[in-house]
Order: C-alpha cells, then sequence, then structure tokens
C-alpha cells in the first residue's frame, strides 16, 4: 500500500504512524499511514488506489477534511480500518523551523477535541514508522533533537491557558453550567498534559492516550451542583503545579 502511495503524483513520503508504528497496538486499533506530498497531489489516482482496496472508500481532496488534517482518504480492507491522511511537507517543515525556534500554535481541527497544536507535525514524524522518504527529507526532520525552545514555550502558554480556563469555569460552577465548566475542565487538562509533556521533552501527536490518569480523574466526577462543580475545578487546579 505504501508503495502505491508513493507512486502517486506529488507523494515524496510515506508513513506508519499511530499505536501501531509505537507497538502500542491492540487488534481494533486503526492502521494510520501519513501521505507526505510537495505542491500538487494528484488526489484523483489516490481515489483510483483507494477504491482498487475498499470501492467505497471515502477519499477528500486537499482541505477536505479542515486546515490542518488537510484531507485523506477511510477505507476497511481485511476487516480493519485503514486512514491515509495527507501531510503538505512544505508545511511542515515551516512548522519544524517554527518549533525548533520555539513557536509553536493551537488550532481548530475536526477529530482534536482539544485543537491542533502545530508541535504534532514534529511529533508525527519523529514517532512514525517511516515506510517511503524520497530525498530523505523526513530523516532530515527526525534526526533534530525534542527543541529545548519548544519544550519551553509550549509549557509556558499550556500552563497560563490551564490557569485561565480553571478562572472561567468558575463563573460557570456559581451558576451550575455543567456544559460550560466541562468545556473549561477539558481544555485545562488537555493544557496541563501538553505541558507536563513538553517539559519532559515527550513528543505528543494527540490528547487521545497521552492525558495522564490524575489529571483525567477529576472529568469523572463534575457532579452537577455548583458545590460539586467547584470541587473538580478545584481538584484539577490542585494538579496545576504536578511534575
Amino acid at each position: 500500500m505504501a508503495a502505491g502511495l508513493a507512486a502517486v503524483g506529488g507523494v515524496e513520503a510515506v508513513t506508519l504512524g499511530g499505536s501501531r508504528a509505537r507497538g502500542a497496538a491492540d487488534a481494533a486499533a486503526d492502521w494510520d499511514l501519513g501521505v507526505y506530498y510537495r505542491g500538487d497531489l494528484d488526489v484523483p489516482a489516490v481515489r483510483a488506489l483507494a477504491m482498487g482496496y475498499d470501492p467505497t472508500a471515502e477519499v477528500a481532496g486537499r482541505g477536505g477534511w479542515g486546515p490542518w488534517v488537510d484531507g485523506g482518504a477511510w477505507l476497511t480492507v481485511a476487516g480493519g480500518r485503514v486512514d491515509w491522511i495527507y501531510r503538505d511537507l512544505d508545511r511542515v517543515e515551516r512548522v519544524a523551523a517554527d518549533c525548533a525556534a520555539g513557536r509553536v500554535e493551537c488550532h481548530h481541527q475536526t477529530g482534536h477535541p482539544h485543537g491542533f497544536w502545530t508541535s504534532a507535525y514534529v511529533a508525527e514524524v519523529a514517532l512514525a514508522r517511516v515506510l517511503v522518504d524520497r530525498g530523505g527529507v523526513l530523516a532530515a526532520l527526525r534526526a533534530a533533537p525534542y527543541p529545548p525552545a519548544l519544550a519551553t514555550a509550549l509549557a509556558e502558554r499550556a500552563r497560563w491557558e490551564a490557569g485561565f480556563c480553571l478562572e472561567i469555569a468558575g463563573k460557570g460552577a456559581a451558576r451550575g453550567d455543567l456544559a460550560w465548566v466541562a468545556g473549561c475542565l477539558y481544555r485545562a487538562v488537555g493544557c496541563l498534559s501538553q505541558a507536563r509533556h513538553a517539559e519532559a521533552h515527550e513528543w505528543v501527536t494527540t490528547e487521545k492516550g497521552t492525558v495522564p490518569a490524575d489529571l483525567a480523574a477529576p472529568l469523572a466526577r463534575l457532579g452537577t451542583t455548583p458545590a460539586e462543580l467547584t470541587a473538580a475545578i478545584d481538584a484539577v487546579r490542585a494538579l496545576t503545579d504536578r511534575p
């Protein structure tokens, strides 16, 4: 499959990502292939290749899934789910340079409830199993260590935002506004998780499966009354300075 994708016009590299690449997958895990292209991507050729594996495959054009996960295909092959995910190499390289200089952003993106942190692009390359790498572009990116400037910038921004979310959550708690408090605390917990991983120089591609248990625990007992919601906020606040 990787060889077929590599033959598509514009494709320069293909990776196996996610839990399969890390050796942490269970039997139900998807197979995630990163499709790294430069310039024009021959989407009709991607579609033809996908239909050869799964006539019911859903194939998106560039930008079809949003600005940061900018398209791909969903297939079912031999009873398992396979995802092809486009990655614009020019953008990945720009983001890698930004991360090395301590510049990181977070954007809304479908499929990423905590938001898409641009550092995920570099994390994906660092953690993936490279299947095809024409010209060695991914090898060059993988050779760089976790940038200290990124660790500092990401931790500072994430911890600041977590504190802000906790502050505004209290206003909703006083009214018994469960949805508001739940949203604020989820955001705060995600930010604190990002900060911890950054401080440990650990790459994170998504919050899925990476939030420490102690941070996630308060989300399971929010309650509904103002007192219960306030207690949940306090429980997260008590974790903000833990390593």
